[in-house]
């Protein structure tokens, strides 16, 4: 569960973390929003670690973990900002929800499966 939580920086809501969201089918110029974010998560209520921080890739809308590893991410950055995303690993996941703005962004998460525990994230843009 503990990597369910840093995947938020996902996740992120962006979804992040980690494996490649699904791609968009159309060729269309760059998301506002793409570049290098660096996520930060803070859990407010539950047995996960209390905070992380971790990079986040956002590319045509989609994000993804900017390290390795082995969850699954759904979801998107739409292009008014708001952010959506569905972090698993196994049985738990964790539900991402947000909006990004200019340089910015915040949102919530909540886990469901074997460990319940929610928060809240703050995004920087880095590059």
């Amino acid at each position: 569960m503990r990597l369910i939580v840093s995947a938020l920086a996902a996740g992120a809501c962006l979804a992040g973390a980690v494996a490649p969201a699904i791609a968009r089918t159309s060729a269309k110029a760059p998301d506002r929003f793409d570049g290098t974010w660096s996520v930060e998560v803070i859990t407010e209520s539950g047995s996960c670690d209390r905070a992380y921080r971790y990079g986040v890739i956002i590319e045509n809308g989609q994000a993804r973990y900017a390290g390795g590893g082995d969850f699954t991410v759904t979801g998107r950055v739409q292009p008014s900002g708001a952010v959506r995303a569905t972090i698993s690993r196994g049985d738990a996941a964790a539900q991402v929800v947000g909006r990004l703005g200019q340089g910015m962004g915040n949102g919530n998460w909540t886990t469901s499966g074997s460990t319940s525990c929610k928060g809240r994230w703050n995004a920087e843009r880095r590059g």
